[in-house]
């Protein structure tokens, strides 16, 4: 059984949908959701399906061994961030050299690097008139945004799209593929 730790600092959509897609399967499962953010929504879908969580301290994690010791002793095999913000130290990439994914908004290596998340890589979209966007599913390395990419898909950038419109398209890209990527990884 391969054991996966979800990463995430916010709503948890893409959490909600990994778990789903996860629930039952025979060899790979969700066991964990690590959190930065004290009253983030993925706390709340972790206990909606039972699983444990572990909130993250800033100085543990920057300057301490960065919970590796708490990820092996629950015997965590692959990391999925999943909208998580802060940068992922060296000590963790590590300890799991291959098996930290991350999934970003955009067709990297464009719109990648430190502040480019959220609304802010959709800004920076439209303000520059691209007609497509996407999503970039990467490893993770020690630099933002930069590891092997292994999966990318797009969507159309329309002309009268807003942040919010091109977000939506994003999100249902990222519902749709995020999980199975995962999945062919870890086969």
């Amino acid at each position: 059984m391969k054991r996966i730790a979800i990463f995430a600092s916010g709503a948890g959509s893409n959490a909600r949908k990994i778990i789903e897609h996860f629930n039952h399967h025979p060899r790979i499962s969700v066991e964990l959701i690590v959190c930065n953010k004290p009253g983030a929504g993925v706390l709340n879908i972790a206990d909606e399906h039972g699983i444990p969580t572990l909130l993250l301290d800033k100085e543990q994690f920057f300057r301490g061994n960065a919970y590796v010791d708490e990820l092996k002793a629950d015997e965590i095999d692959f990391i999925v961030l999943a909208g998580f913000l802060w940068k992922v130290p060296a000590a963790l990439i590590q300890a799991y050299p291959g098996k930290i994914v991350n999934i970003h908004p955009a067709l990297l290596p464009n719109y990648g690097g430190k502040g480019m998340y959220g609304h802010f890589v959709h800004e920076a979209v439209i303000a520059n008139k691209e007609t497509e966007s996407g999503i970039s599913i990467h490893l993770v390395d020690e630099l933002y945004d930069h590891g092997k990419v292994v999966f990318q898909a797009s969507c159309e950038v329309k002309a009268d799209d807003t942040p919010e419109t091109l977000a939506q398209r994003i999100h249902e890209l990222e519902h749709k593929h995020f999980a199975p990527v995962i999945e062919t990884l870890l086969s």
